[in-house]
């Protein structure tokens, strides 16, 4: 299996050393490019085609959160993680909803950096019942909600997303519904491209938006 390539944009230079370093521990990911800004990120994603973005959020002139927006729109086949110092994450919302993957902490162990980016790279990244939670609260407190539209979903696809949306894991998801984790993929595989969607904070979204989750109590 070849490695993951990565972009790493911070515009600190020990930060993107020391993700650097994190990630030559392990085989699975190969540093490709180095960027400083929003506009080097472009750039950057536009001639190294990289597989995953480590990008930071408070930067400038151009930062994290249009960065994703834009590289999302032009490369929507690029996964996007947004890399922060503060346990915040009202920004990431906006990136999160705007296409990028999710979110890591800078001040995580290695491993939990390598199990989690290779969940992300592998599609299989789960969100956290916290983020879960607190996306349903923003979603719920919008003045402005659509209408539900006629579904496409079936029973069984229906049953995934609201799993989703409580923030499980493939596994969780199999073992809850007593079907395979292969099969679960499968389901999540059709549901995104059914939907035209890329991530489960998307998901998330399109099960509040059809009202499905209303009467559960979280």
């Amino acid at each position: 299996m070849q490695p993951f390539r990565v972009l790493i944009v911070d515009d600190h230079h020990h930060a993107r050393e020391g993700m650097r370093a994190i990630l030559s521990m392990d085989p699975s990911f190969e540093v490709v490019a180095e960027g400083r800004s929003g506009e080097e990120a472009m750039s950057l994603t536009e001639e190294w085609m990289p597989d995953l973005i480590l990008m930071d959020i408070n930067m400038s002139p151009m930062d994290g959160l249009e960065a994703a927006k834009r590289i999302k729109d032009k490369f929507p086949y690029v996964k996007i993680v947004m890399v922060t110092v503060s346990d915040d994450i009202t920004h990431l919302f906006e990136a999160l909803k705007k296409g990028a993957q999710g979110y890591l902490m800078k001040n995580l162990n290695p491993q939990s950096w390598h199990e989690y980016l290779r969940a992300i790279a592998l599609d299989e990244a789960p969100m956290s019942r916290e983020l879960a939670y607190r996306l349903l609260q923003e979603f719920s407190q919008q003045q402005e909600k659509p209408e539900a539209v006629q579904s496409p979903i079936t029973g069984r696809e229906r049953e995934i997303l609201e799993w989703v949306a409580g923030g499980n894991s493939n596994r969780e998801i199999s073992e809850g519904l007593g079907i395979s984790e292969h099969t679960v993929k499968n389901h999540l595989k059709n549901i995104m491209q059914k939907l035209q969607m890329e991530n489960r904070v998307q998901l998330t979204r399109y099960v509040f938006e059809q009202g499905w989750l209303k009467d559960k109590k979280r």
